[in-house]
């Protein structure tokens, strides 16, 4: 009886609507968390940036959990002042997103490829982004 339920698992989480879903519900449950916590003041359960704990830099996503915040308040400015690339490429992010989701509902793996050319261009933006915001 224990190895049929555990055979059952086993199918249910290796079908790709069960990632899809189970980040969903995650992401619908972190918004919610966020929404009703500023990760502006201190005293929040948040994590911090493991980068920034250990160098005092910040890495090219630092900033991005106060952007979800802002965003989700309606602040576009604070948002913008919060991490401006991050911002300016969720909207590629939020598309790649939504395709697995799309796809693992259907039954489909969703694996995006890039060249390695595109990989060197976004790997030289995000470390052109660290350094220009950590000399600022």
């Amino acid at each position: 009886m224990a190895e049929t339920a555990l055979a059952r698992l086993r199918a249910v989480a290796g079908r790709p609507v069960t990632a899809s879903l189970t980040s969903a519900v995650a992401g619908v449950g972190a918004a919610a968390y966020l929404y009703g916590t500023n990760p502006h003041q201190p005293g929040h359960w948040l994590p911090r940036c493991p980068f920034n704990w250990v160098t005092g830099l910040l890495c090219p996503a630092c900033g991005g959990t106060r952007m979800v915040y802002d965003l989700m308040h309606g602040d576009f400015t604070a948002a913008f002042h919060d991490n401006a690339m991050l911002l300016i490429a969720s909207p590629a992010g939020l598309y790649l997103y939504l395709r697995w989701f799309t796809e693992g509902l259907r039954g489909q793996v969703y694996r995006p490829a890039l060249k390695p050319r595109a990989q060197a261009v976004i790997l030289g933006i995000a470390l052109t982004w660290a350094v220009v915001r950590n000399v600022m």
